[in-house]
């Protein structure tokens, strides 16, 4: 009997320092993340590209909700959903510094979708309900709003720029709405214009392959405070980016 207390005692202080650690990493994680999206945020200045200027607001959008994610989280999964809104921070400002002809830095780790969802290659111009967007692979005075790729209400949106962020509505919904799916069929027929992910083998590959690999959060979306469900683990240290 006494083996036995004796040995769930070890288990239950085993398993908390393993819990306690746990808990450490995800905090000190997400904050190089945020801390390394606060230097590009702070350093990087915009210049007169409406591009540019928009993926610095939309950096500085998820640097703010990453501060309030990490006042706010107390448990692993939380500060990995702050860690997840400074990484995707850190994608806008990649973007801009591409943008600016600026060295991008070292590359980033992939968020969920974004594997599957892969980048545009070509220009793509849709007319939707009489109304006409547009995709381009890089910036361009017509397509100011950065995707850096992902799920959107669970199927693969590409990583480029967009005449306007028509992704959002179908981010905080949680599903695409009629006109988002009509303007998603428009854009990203098959085999036109993508590279890299599940457009590789063509878009129905693309989305089967979403399909069976969620990755539990839609890049994109800044969330909130809550449990966002990710486990992004020890992402590394990159380094600085460099320049201003």
């Amino acid at each position: 009997m006494v083996l036995v207390i004796g040995g769930v005692v070890w288990w239950q202080r085993t398993s908390r320092r393993r819990a306690e650690s746990a808990l450490a990493d995800a905090r000190a994680d997400a904050q190089r993340w945020y801390e390394r999206l606060g230097g590009q945020v702070m350093n990087l200045t915009a210049n007169d590209d409406a591009a540019v200027k928009q993926a610095l607001v939309d950096a500085g959008e998820r640097y703010n909700a990453a501060g309030s994610q990490l006042d706010q989280a107390k448990t692993t999964k939380q500060f990995e959903l702050a860690g997840h809104t400074a990484l995707e921070g850190l994608y806008y400002a990649r973007a801009a510094r591409v943008a600016m002809d600026l060295d991008p830095g070292p590359e980033l780790p992939p968020m969920p979708g974004q594997r599957a969802a892969g980048e545009l290659t070509k220009d793509r111009d849709v007319t939707v309900e009489g109304k006409e967007y547009r995709a381009r692979p890089r910036a361009s005075d017509d397509t100011p709003y950065y995707y850096p790729g992902g799920m959107v209400g669970g199927r693969p949106v590409p990583s480029g720029w967009y005449s306007e962020p028509w992704w959002k509505t179908a981010l905080v919904a949680g599903a695409a709405g009629v006109g988002t799916a009509l303007l998603f069929d428009a854009f990203f027929s098959p085999g036109i214009g993508f590279g890299g992910g599940g457009y590789d083998s063509g878009f129905a590959d693309g989305v089967d392959y979403a399909e069976s690999h969620d990755g539990g959060g839609d890049a994109g979306d800044g969330g909130d405070g809550g449990d966002g469900g990710f486990d992004f683990g020890d992402f590394g240290d990159f380094g600085d980016f460099g320049g201003d």
